[in-house]
């Protein structure tokens, strides 16, 4: 008996450990195109197997003429390949912030809250070549090193756990699966639209460094950002059990400064990042994170930091304090006192 054609079998392949390592439900995030709609057809035939519930949902952001009638095609050919349930989640898509990052952000939020209403995990069809455009984006942003360790496989936000299980599957792989078994899919325009930076590296870029390095480039961009993030998850780590240490000795919420000092700047950095978001800080940024740093590697009996949100950060007897946000008519917190230096 011969099995399925191979660009089928990868795709079965990619979801079937996370499938039957978890018995929680499963909505698939499909928007019509050939990664998510080869990523759908994998799970349901998976499912069988592996006795797990498998939903789908699309989401109409109305951008398009026409918009409605092809999510509405898109949730029919979801329940021809057996998911139950399948919505159709209409958007309201914001004009700020850009068209492309404002669909994103309604679409992610309307898949949030049907996930969390019904105890799943939500599938998305992100592939390699996704993940090797995420890094050189994240590169060419200098946005950080997490940035640039690309997307995670499991993550889970505020509740919701969201799946990836074609990050090492390749696009074109997906679109071979969606011809081999006779499925429909629908090709974005905004995909090949040159006005998107995702869409130049994927056109443009890409195909230039595949070109000058002789191929391999998207696995290898893949490759340095696994790496990158297990250096990362590391010190993540390591900052996580010194934050615990440092904030448990204070027990007031405080955080001591000298022990901070002699600590690798990679990890000292993560300390206080953290202790911050614990404190509720938010919209922290890099130029934030370095001001209150220097407070400990460069202490000359400086003032109060500013933050986001009103809060400020102080250093005084020899502790990173973090006072409330300033209202008008309150009274300014505790003076910084000079320190000898050791």
């Amino acid at each position: 008996m011969s099995g399925p054609p191979r660009a089928v079998a990868v795709l079965r392949s990619a979801v079937r450990p996370g499938l039957r390592s978890s018995s929680r439900p499963v909505l698939a995030a499909c928007s019509g195109g050939a990664d998510s709609v080869a990523l759908a057809a994998a799970l349901a035939f998976e499912a069988r197997d592996a006795g797990v519930r498998i939903g789908g949902v699309t989401v109409d952001h109305g951008l398009q003429p026409g918009s409605a009638d092809r999510a509405e095609r898109t949730a029919a050919l979801l329940r021809d390949l057996g998911l139950d349930p399948v919505l159709v989640l209409p958007v309201d898509v914001p004009a700020e912030g850009g068209p492309e990052g404002a669909a994103r952000a309604a679409r992610y939020a309307a898949l949030a809250a049907a996930a969390a209403g019904r105890g799943a995990r939500v599938a998305l069809g992100h592939t390699l070549d996704d993940q090797a455009e995420t890094v050189l984006l994240g590169l060419g942003r200098g946005s950080g090193p997490r940035s640039v360790a690309g997307m995670v496989a499991e993550r889970e936000d505020d509740g919701v756990l969201w799946w990836r299980p074609l990050l090492g599957v390749r696009r074109e792989t997906a679109r071979r699966a969606c011809a081999d078994q006779a499925l429909p899919v629908w090709d974005d325009p905004w995909n090949d639209d040159p006005a998107y930076t995702r869409v130049r590296l994927r056109g443009e870029v890409l195909p230039l460094m595949e070109d000058v390095l002789g191929g391999g480039v998207a696995p290898a961009l893949a490759r340095t950002a696994d790496l990158l993030r297990e250096d990362l998850d590391a010190l993540d780590a390591l900052a996580a059990t010194e934050l615990a240490r440092l904030a448990g000795e204070a027990g007031d919420g405080s955080l001591p400064a000298r022990p901070l000092d002699p600590l690798p700047a990679a990890v000292r950095r993560r300390v206080l990042r953290g202790w911050l978001r614990t404190a509720g800080v938010p919209d922290l940024q890099a130029v934030h994170l370095r001001a209150v740093e220097t407070l400990v590697t460069r202490w000359r009996g400086q003032g109060r930091v500013d933050l986001p949100g009103g809060a400020g950060v102080v250093r005084t007897s020899g502790r990173l304090v973090l006072l409330p946000p300033v209202r008008r008519g309150s009274a300014p917190g505790p003076a910084p006192l000079e320190e000898p230096r050791a």
